[in-house]
C-alpha cells in the first residue's frame, strides 16, 4: 500500500466516532410493525387478532424506543423516550383515518387498481404516503433525525421524496410516483393528485441556513391535479382549488382557482 494511503488510514483511525447509529433494520422493523398494526393481515398471517395487535404494539414500542435512544446518543440530548412514545401512540388513530382516505383516493382514482390489498401491498405511492404519515407525527413532536430517516428509507425504495415536515391533508393520491419531490414547507390540501416527476420545491437556496423556518415551498389547494414532470416553486406560490397543471409546466407564481395550465403557456378557466 502507498504511503499516502497509509497516512489517510491513520487519520481515519483517529476519528471521533458517533456514539450510535440509526440502523436500517430497526427502521424497517418499526415500519413493518406499524403496517401490521394499521393493516393487520397484510404483513403476515394472523391467528388471533387481539393477540396479534398486542404483539404489534409491543414491537412498535421496542423499535421506537431503540431508535429514539440512538437519536439521543447521536444528538447528545435527552428526548424523554417514554413520553415521546406515549405521544406517538396517541396520534395513531388519526394516522389510521388519514391513510384510509388516501387508500380510498387511490382506489377511486385508478381504474387499474383491483383491490385495497393490491394498493397496500404493491403501490409505491401508498408506501411513500404511509411512511410520510408516520414520520410527520414524529416531526411535529420535534424528534430530530428519525423522521427524515424514515422518509429517506421510503425514498430509497420508491423513488418518492416527501419531506416529513410537509403538511398534507386527506385523500392524497400519488400515481406512479417515481421522481416526485415534496419540500419541507409545502402545504397540500384535500383530494390532490400528483403524477410522476412532479417537484414542489424552493426557488433559490443560495442563502442556505438563513432560510430555515421560512415558507420556501408552494401551497396546493383542494382538488388539484398535477401531471407528470410539472415543477412548482416558491413559498409564495399558491395553486388555487380545482386547478389542473399539465405535464412539464414550470410555475413560479400563483395560479387562480378553477384553471387549466399547459406547457404551451395557455392558462384558461375550466368553464372555457
Amino acid at each position: 500500500m502507498s504511503l499516502k494511503f497509509n497516512e489517510w488510514l491513520d487519520s481515519k483511525r483517529n476519528l471521533n466516532l458517533a456514539d450510535d447509529a440509526l440502523e436500517e433494520k430497526d427502521v424497517v422493523g418499526f415500519l413493518d410493525n406499524m403496517k401490521g398494526l394499521l393493516f393487520p393481515g397484510y404483513v403476515e398471517h394472523v391467528n388471533i387478532l387481539s393477540d396479534y395487535l398486542d404483539e404489534k404494539v409491543d414491537a412498535i414500542r421496542y423499535y421506537l424506543h431503540k431508535l429514539l435512544r440512538a437519536v439521543e446518543r447521536i444528538n447528545k440530548k435527552s428526548l424523554k423516550c417514554g413520553q415521546e412514545i406515549d405521544c406517538f401512540f396517541s396520534e395513531i388513530p388519526l394516522v389510521d383515518e388519514l391513510l384510509k382516505t388516501d387508500l380510498r383516493a387511490i382506489f377511486d382514482g385508478d381504474p387499474a387498481a383491483k383491490s385495497d390489498s393490491e394498493i397496500i401491498l404493491t403501490y409505491p405511492g401508498f408506501k411513500a404516503i404511509f411512511t410520510y404519515r408516520i414520520a410527520h407525527v414524529l416531526y411535529m413532536h420535534e424528534v430530530p433525525i428519525l423522521p427524515r430517516a424514515l422518509t429517506e428509507y421510503a425514498h430509497s425504495i420508491t423513488g418518492i421524496d416527501i419531506h416529513p415536515g410537509a403538511k398534507i391533508d386527506s385523500y392524497f393520491f400519488i400515481d406512479h410516483g417515481t421522481g416526485i419531490v415534496i419540500g419541507e414547507t409545502c402545504e397540500i390540501g384535500k383530494h390532490v393528485k400528483l403524477y410522476q416527476g412532479v417537484t414542489l420545491g424552493a426557488l433559490s437556496l443560495r442563502k442556505g441556513q438563513e432560510l430555515k423556518g421560512s415558507k420556501r415551498h408552494p401551497t396546493i389547494r383542494d382538488n388539484v391535479t398535477i401531471y407528470s414532470g410539472a415543477s412548482i416553486f416558491g413559498g409564495d406560490t399558491i395553486i388555487g382549488e380545482n386547478t389542473t397543471l399539465g405535464s412539464n409546466v414550470f410555475i413560479t407564481s400563483s395560479v387562480e382557482p378553477n384553471m387549466t395550465v399547459t406547457i404551451l403557456g395557455e392558462k384558461k378557466h375550466k368553464e372555457e
